[in-house]
């Protein structure tokens, strides 16, 4: 069975960083993908970040690069998404996605999904 467990969510101040963990089972990690997304209240699901265990692709949303760093330990078989200069704005329920893409990093709607953790933002 697959599955997907995000952490690392919280409170934090503006300015300050979270990282967010993705542990992966059940899947053959060295050839997924694995996207970050969120979903703000009132608000459209966005992609953040993906990286590709197969190629190494990894893209960040305009939104966020500079500031978040996508990485992967495939010894734990556990992405992670380290925030820097959380805006207020970050704030958002924040969900991890596996996938087997041929090429790239790009998530399906038919891939798997975690439960989601929360991130929030106070300015």
């Amino acid at each position: 069975e697959v599955q997907l467990v995000e952490s690392g969510g919280g409170l934090v101040q503006a300015g300050g960083s979270l990282r967010l963990s993705c542990a992966a089972s059940g899947f053959t990690f060295d050839d997924i993908a694995i996207g970050w997304f969120r979903r703000a209240p009132g608000k459209k699901r966005e992609g953040v970040s993906c990286i590709s265990m197969r190629d190494g692709t990894i893209h960040y949303a305009d939104s966020v690069r500079g500031r978040f760093t996508i990485s992967s330990d495939n010894a734990l078989n556990t992405v992670y998404l380290q925030m820097n200069s959380l805006k207020p704005e970050d704030t958002a329920v924040y969900y991890c996605a596996a996938d087997y893409p041929p090429r790239g990093c790009l998530i399906s709607d038919s891939g798997s999904w975690g439960q989601g953790t929360q991130v929030t933002v106070s300015s």
